[in-house]
C-alpha cells in the first residue's frame, strides 16, 4: 500500500496486520488454539483525514486500534507511523511516539480516574512529555484544553463525578490533546451517550479536526454517526476488512453484502422513507475456527462455490473503492450486487 509519487506518505499505514491470541488449557497450561482476532488488516490513514473501522461487536475492530497503541505486541503485519515502523519499537524507544498516538475510550464514567481533579489529569500527559515549560505554562495550557473542549476554565478544580457523560468526554478528548498528538484513535467514543450528546461530541471532533489538522481513526459500529463525519470507511467482519470506500461511496454503492446488510439496519431520518431490511441468517462464526474461503459465506445471501474454497482478496470496483467479494469476478449480468443482474441460482 505505497503512495504513488504524486501522493503524500500517509500518516499511518498498517499492513497486513494480525493479532491472534492463544488458548491454553490441559494440565499444563499449554495452547490448544488461537483466537484469530485480527488475521491480515491493511489500512493508511492521511495526516487530517478521519477514517471510520466499523462492523458487528466481536468483529476485530477495537483489537486493531489497540495494535495500533502498540498496548501489546502483534502477532504478524506492520505498523508505520509517519514512515516509521512502530511495532518493532522496544518500549523505551516507544515514548516519543506514544505522543503523536492518543486515544478516547468508549466509557467516560471508568476512563477518568476518580481520585484525580481535572487539573491533574490533563496535567499528567503535559508533565509526561516535557511541553510545559514551568508552572504558569502549564496552567496556561491547561486553561487552553478548556476552551478548545468547550468546558469552563475553573473545571479544573471538579472532580470527575461532578460531569455528566457528555462532559467527561470532552475531558477524556482534552487529555488526549494534552500531549499535542498528530492522530487520534476514538474507541467507540460516543457509544455510551444519549443520542444529542453524540451530536454535540461528533461536532467537537470535526471542529478540533479542522483546527488542528488532526488524523481520526474512528472505531464505530454506529453507521448513522459514521456517516456524519468520516471520510473513508473501512468494514470489518471476523477479523478481515471486506471493503473500504470514501464515505459518499460506501453509503450510495456499498460493493459487499456483508455492508449492504450493515446499511440496511441504519434507520432513515425522512418521514416516510424505508429501506429494505436485509436480515442475515445464522450467527457470526466463532474467530477460534474461522470458515475456509470468504469468512462471510455461512451468512451471505449470495454465496455460491468458490466462496466456500477461496479466500477473496481486497479489489478495485471504482477508484477508490475496494471489496473482497468473488460476485466482482462475475459478469455485470450474473452479478446480483450490480443493477438487472440475473439470479445466481
Amino acid at each position: 500500500m505505497s503512495a504513488s509519487p504524486n501522493t503524500p506518505a500517509p500518516l499511518l499505514r498498517v499492513d497486513d496486520l494480525k493479532k491472534h491470541f492463544p488458548l491454553r488449557g490441559g494440565l499444563l497450561g499449554g495452547v490448544t488454539g488461537h483466537v484469530y482476532a485480527v488475521d491480515g488488516v491493511s489500512f493508511d490513514i492521511a495526516k487530517g483525514e478521519t477514517l471510520s473501522l466499523v462492523g458487528e461487536s466481536g468483529c476485530g475492530k477495537s483489537t486493531v486500534g489497540k495494535a495500533v497503541l502498540r498496548l501489546f505486541d502483534i502477532t504478524a503485519g506492520q505498523v508505520v507511523l509517519d514512515g516509521q515502523r512502530i511495532d518493532t519499537l522496544r518500549q523505551s524507544q516507544l515514548r516519543p511516539m506514544r505522543r503523536r498516538v492518543q486515544v478516547v475510550f468508549q466509557d467516560p464514567f471508568s476512563s477518568l480516574n476518580p481520585r484525580m481533579r481535572v487539573r491533574d489529569i490533563l496535567a499528567e500527559p503535559i508533565r509526561n512529555f516535557g511541553l510545559a515549560k514551568d508552572a504558569a505554562d502549564l496552567d496556561r495550557r491547561l486553561a487552553g484544553l478548556m476552551d478548545t473542549v468547550r468546558l469552563p476554565r475553573d473545571a479544573v478544580g471538579r472532580w470527575p463525578h461532578e460531569f455528566s457523560g457528555g462532559q467527561r468526554q470532552r475531558i477524556g478528548i482534552a487529555r488526549a490533546l494534552a500531549a499535542e498528538p498528530d492522530l487520534i484513535i476514538c474507541d467507540e467514543a460516543v457509544s455510551a451517550l444519549d443520542v444529542s450528546v453524540k451530536a454535540q461530541i461528533v461536532n467537537l471532533l470535526q471542529d478540533l479536526q479542522k483546527e488542528l489538522g488532526l488524523a481520526l481513526l474512528f472505531i464505530s459500529h454506529d453507521l448513522a454517526i459514521v456517516e456524519h463525519m468520516t471520510h473513508r470507511v473501512a468494514v470489518m467482519y471476523l477479523g478481515k476488512i471486506v471493503e473500504v470506500a470514501p464515505r459518499r461511496g460506501l453509503f450510495a454503492a456499498p460493493k459487499h453484502p456483508y455492508t449492504q446488510a450493515l446499511l440496511s439496519a441504519v434507520p432513515v431520518p425522512k418521514p416516510g422513507a424505508a429501506r429494505t431490511r436485509i436480515v442475515l441468517q445464522g450467527d457470526v462464526p466463532s474467530p477460534i475456527n474461522p470458515p475456509s474461503g470468504c469468512r462471510f459465506h455461512t451468512r451471505c445471501p449470495y454465496v455460491f462455490d468458490r466462496c466456500r474454497v477461496d479466500e477473496p482478496l481486497l479489489k478495485p470496483t471504482s477508484p477508490g473503492h475496494t471489496a473482497a467479494c468473488h460476485l466482482h469476478d462475475l459478469p455485470a449480468d450474473r452479478n446480483p450486487l450490480a443493477r438487472d443482474a440475473t439470479p445466481l441460482h
